[in-house]
């Protein structure tokens, strides 16, 4: 069944959430409502245990088109801009650090704050339409979106500079060859080996997954020994879980693990039985 939402849509593919970028005339561009509906799908996404994993992608041509460029002529004084900032930390920030892994498939552009929007997956799957652009400094404003924290861990400082600072643009291919993208199909494609890729994801052990994202997000403002004192912590966790439970019996049983089927039967300590999250 598919869910609307103001410029958003969701559907449930077994324990894969298709979000659906939903505002084509105006190339999803990240209009108040997008953003306002993206933060009501990530809340009910982190109270929805049945959950495993996430496909983010647009309808229309384009994935996303970055800032609403009428929003922006209308609202750039101090405190619009402020409000609207302050409105994104609650929603980026989170999307980025969901505790399941998110996949984005991405046709058309992914300009600006749209390619930023992509980069808060784990993984990106490029139609051979795909177009990333900067774009920042054609309007002469800061990257945002979270770009400058996500693209220089992807790509690295020089190249992110010299991405950011030239206006780059990358094709789908090129995304795939600067790592950005980790595969590029044709666009009638994209959809289909997305959502693969994230029901792949669902099927293994997600809520460790989930764990694992906490240390690799952290990895590059921790020290060696903050790294394996929060590898400890976590491992702690992991191997507390039916999902690590199920990986060691089905391992020492030389036989296919079914991760869904063990977090599904366990007691998550939520007050719900098992059936009922």
């Amino acid at each position: 069944m598919i869910k609307h939402y103001l410029h958003v849509e969701t559907e449930r593919d077994g324990s894969v959430l298709i979000v659906r970028l939903d505002n084509a005339d105006s190339h999803n561009a990240l209009s108040r409502e997008m953003r306002y509906s993206l933060r009501d799908v990530i809340r009910a996404i982190q109270d929805d245990r049945t959950i495993r994993a996430v496909y983010l992608t647009g309808k229309g041509k384009s994935f996303c088109a970055g800032g609403d460029l009428r929003m922006l002529k209308k609202a750039s004084d101090p405190w619009s801009v402020h409000s609207r900032f302050r409105h994104a930390a609650t929603l980026f920030p989170p999307l980025m650090t969901l505790d399941v892994p998110v996949v984005c498939g991405v046709k058309g552009h992914a300009m600006g704050g749209g390619m930023g929007l992509a980069l808060m997956s784990d993984l990106v799957v490029a139609g051979e339409s795909a177009k990333f652009s900067a774009g920042f400094f054609r309007l002469g404003v800061v990257p945002d979106c979270l770009i400058a924290y996500t693209l220089p861990r992807l790509i690295g400082l020089a190249k992110a500079r010299n991405f950011l600072f030239s206006n780059g643009s990358w094709t789908g291919a090129e995304a795939v060859e600067n790592d950005i993208a980790v595969k590029c199909v044709p666009d009638e494609q994209v959809d289909e080996e997305g959502l693969a890729l994230a029901k792949k994801l669902a099927k293994g052990p997600a809520d460790v997954m989930g764990l694992a994202k906490r240390l690799l997000n952290q990895s590059f403002q921790s020290s060696v020994n903050e790294v394996m004192e929060q590898e400890g912590y976590l491992q702690v966790m992991a191997m507390s879980s039916a999902e690590f439970q199920e990986g060691l019996s089905a391992a020492l049983e030389k036989r296919p693990a079914d991760f869904e089927a063990a977090a599904e039967n366990s007691d998550r300590g939520d007050g719900l039985p098992s059936g009922e999250r």
